[in-house]
């Protein structure tokens, strides 16, 4: 994995940081961490912008974010498990995966010519 698209990745785990905290936050400290994971989120998903398409890189962001979500649900906080839930999750990235394989980086694509 090439460090845009790890960018991409780490985007998406704080994007789940903060997704759950503006949900969950009760203190300050834990509305603190929300907003650097927020600022943590974006960071990364611009600079990820810089390299790869922008409409890929936000499509994997919300993708992978939206898994990390509805599996942290599940596990963390008692949203029960839902055979067609998970189903179309997989789907999601399985689209994923095909963006990843037919989308190169712009670095790349500078050495291959």
């Amino acid at each position: 994995m090439t460090g845009t698209w790890l960018k991409i990745v780490l985007a998406a785990g704080f994007e789940v940081g903060w997704v759950i905290g503006l949900k969950h936050a009760d203190s300050i400290l834990e509305w603190t961490a929300t907003v650097i994971a927020m600022v943590v989120s974006f960071y990364y998903l611009v600079t990820a912008g810089r390299t790869l398409p922008v409409a890929t890189v936000y499509a994997v962001f919300v993708g992978l974010g939206t898994a990390g979500t509805v599996l942290s649900e599940i596990l963390f906080f008692g949203v029960p498990f839902q055979l067609s839930k998970i189903l179309w999750i997989v789907l999601l990235l399985v689209g994923i995966i095909g963006l990843k394989t037919v989308t190169a980086d712009t670095a790349e694509e500078g050495r291959k010519q």
